[in-house]
């Protein structure tokens, strides 16, 4: 019997019908149960105690809804970081380009020599500027990937440290670097000699840039960063944890941090009201206060007449934060949540990074494994379009979920700063929807009432629906493509799900099977259509369904069937089964049926 074929799923006999009970007679002191009944049993939950040394193992398994639930010390939901686009509007196409160097500027030729002028001006107020205040200019070259300490913010982490301890808020440094930025170049479209006619196209070009990383008030570190060839990009970047911190100095609320966020609070209330009420006008106003004080390639003459930066989201990281008292529990209860996903929910990448280890210095390599070991630091995260979603234990001791949206769009927000608080809803929406799943994956078990329904033809609004029984090859696709941790995240459409679908049946599976299917998930009451789309959504029954039957399959009866089935099976296992088959013979030798002498 192949111990997969749940479909032709057969009470495990090691004797069939033989008489291996000596002569034995006479009925057993009860009737066997029903096999309903022992379904049920499962069901509900009320699987009776474990055997033998399985017990103790059982019993020491780290639930993680009893640890949310009881051992959570603190829980933060705020922005994290936040990368900006700065663009100017009236400067992204070509004939705009030729507007502001002939009718803005006054020249009578709108030629791109000009672009080499404008930039050479803003080159040279950057040296002055850092030569008049003492600041700086470091000029790196591209980081070293396979280092851990070379990023930029790295190489300026000492004059942050210094400007912290004498308690100067300002532009701490400048680190000068070439990258590559969509600007605007000029050809000459006239094959006329002595003629110019110049189009402005937009390309990727390696070119200069300035990162002014300053130390706000308000925000702690951030940094502007200005491009120094047409039309001038600029990105900001800020992050929301930092900026909650200096709100709580203010306000002389006591606090300890864990890295960039928080590992207590004397009043999580106001922590909560502050995180809450971050918002666009704070990001604004961290822009508007240091680029009056930076230089910049536009004049006063240019931002009176319309040429200014706007800010729109780039990335934005919206994290949920939940503190565990115990560290040790809160690695237990993350290596089970890594457990309960690798097969369940199937997040598209597991991996450890290792920074430190328990004796000796960091080292500078990283490797990524699926093996847990101490000093290491293990996330999960999975893709959305262009956006993801992180899951990590933060500093060993604070569970952090985190949803990083690179283009708004892919959640239906305009990228414009205004639209800030949409995005952080919505973001939190995710957030709340990947825990709830994480949650119903511990406590999954359905009760008699919705497994009876499943498991017959089913009316609903006058409509009468097939039934989805557990082992058939069908719904148990359905079920495992639905607990895709994306799918139950974002929500999934025809599309979207009948890929999943068809690679778990290994068949063809029609756009048709697919819209029969939905149409039996909808009518028991499993998912739901979200209005004005074609996208579906998870019901609170639907998910519990979805991963009992996955995990029923998966990580019950298959290793039950395969231990089974490739001896030496578990001492205990063999007990269990041979007292059955001793219950089994009894009454097969009262009825008579044994096999003939």
């Amino acid at each position: 019997m192949n111990p997969h074929d749940f479909t032709t799923l057969q009470p495990y006999r090691t004797s069939a019908l033989q008489d291996t009970n000596g002569g034995r007679a006479g009925p057993p002191p009860r009737p066997p149960p029903c096999a309903a009944d022992l379904g049920r049993k499962w069901v509900s939950g009320r699987a009776s105690r474990p055997w033998g040394g399985h017990a103790g193992v059982m019993a020491s398994v780290t639930n993680i809804n009893e640890v949310l639930d009881g051992h959570v010390s603190l829980e933060v939901e705020c922005v994290d970081r936040m990368l900006l686009n700065a663009y100017v509007p009236n400067l992204q196409v070509g004939g705009q380009v030729a507007v502001f160097l002939t009718r803005h500027l006054g020249n009578p030729v709108p030629s791109p020599a000009l672009f080499s002028q404008i930039g050479n001006r803003f080159r040279c107020e950057v040296k002055a500027f850092a030569a008049d205040h003492g600041i700086p200019i470091l000029r790196l070259k591209n980081p070293d990937r396979s280092r851990w300490d070379d990023r930029k913010i790295d190489h300026v982490r000492p004059y942050i440290a210094a400007a912290e301890a004498e308690g100067r808020f300002g532009v701490v440094a400048i680190v000068s670097a070439q990258e590559f930025q969509w600007v605007f170049g000029g050809r000459n479209r006239s094959d006329t000699p002595g003629v110019a006619s110049f189009d402005f196209t937009k390309s990727s070009r390696r070119v200069g840039t300035y990162y002014f990383y300053v130390l706000d008030p308000d925000f702690g570190v951030g940094f502007i960063k200005i491009c120094t060839y047409f039309p001038y990009p600029a990105k900001v970047w800020v992050n929301g944890h930092e900026w909650a911190k200096r709100q709580l100095d203010h306000q002389g609320v006591s606090y300890t941090a864990l890295s960039n966020g928080f590992a207590t609070c004397e009043d999580p209330g106001v922590l909560a009201e502050i995180c809450g009420r971050f918002g666009p006008a704070d990001v604004q106003g961290f822009f508007d206060r240091w680029i009056e004080v930076v230089p910049t390639p536009f004049s006063a003459a240019d931002r009176a007449g319309g040429y200014w930066w706007e800010l729109s989201m780039r990335q934005v990281e919206v994290s949920r934060t939940l503190v565990i008292d115990d560290p040790r529990r809160a690695r237990r209860f993350f290596e089970a949540l890594v457990a309960d996903n690798i097969g369940i929910g199937r997040p598209d990448e597991v991996h450890v990074v290792f920074g430190r280890g328990r004796r000796g210095r960091v080292s500078a390599q990283q490797f990524r494994t699926r093996i847990f070991g101490p000093g290491t630091e293990v996330k999960m995260d999975f893709a959305y379009k262009h956006s993801r979603v992180k899951q990590y234990l933060k500093e060993g001791r604070a569970f952090r979920i985190e949803t990083v949206i690179n283009k708004p769009s892919d959640i239906g927000v305009l990228a414009r700063l205004e639209h800030l608080p949409e995005l952080i809803s919505k973001a939190r929406e995710v957030n709340a929807r990947l825990l709830t799943l994480e949650r119903a994956g511990q406590g999954c078990a359905i009760g008699d009432d919705l497994f009876d329904r499943l498991h017959q033809p089913y009316i609903r609004e006058g409509q009468r629906t097939g039934a989805l029984r557990f082992g058939d090859p069908r719904a148990m696709a359905l079920a495992g493509a639905l607990c895709c941790v994306v799918h139950a995240v974002t929500g999934f459409t025809n599309k979207s799900l009948r890929g999943l679908v068809a690679g778990l049946l290994a068949s063809d599976y029609s756009t048709n099977q697919m819209s029969y299917d939905l149409r039996r998930l909808r009518l028991h009451g499993l998912i739901e259509r979200i209005p004005g789309t074609i996208t579906y959504q998870l019901t609170t029954d639907g998910t519990r369904a979805a991963v009992f039957y996955t995990k029923l399959r998966d990580r019950l009866l298959g290793p039950l069937l395969d231990a089974a089935d490739q001896p030496p099976a578990p001492i205990e296992l063999r007990r269990a089964l041979k007292q059955i088959d001793h219950t089994l013979d009894d009454y097969i030798t009262h009825a008579r049926l044994g096999t003939a002498a």
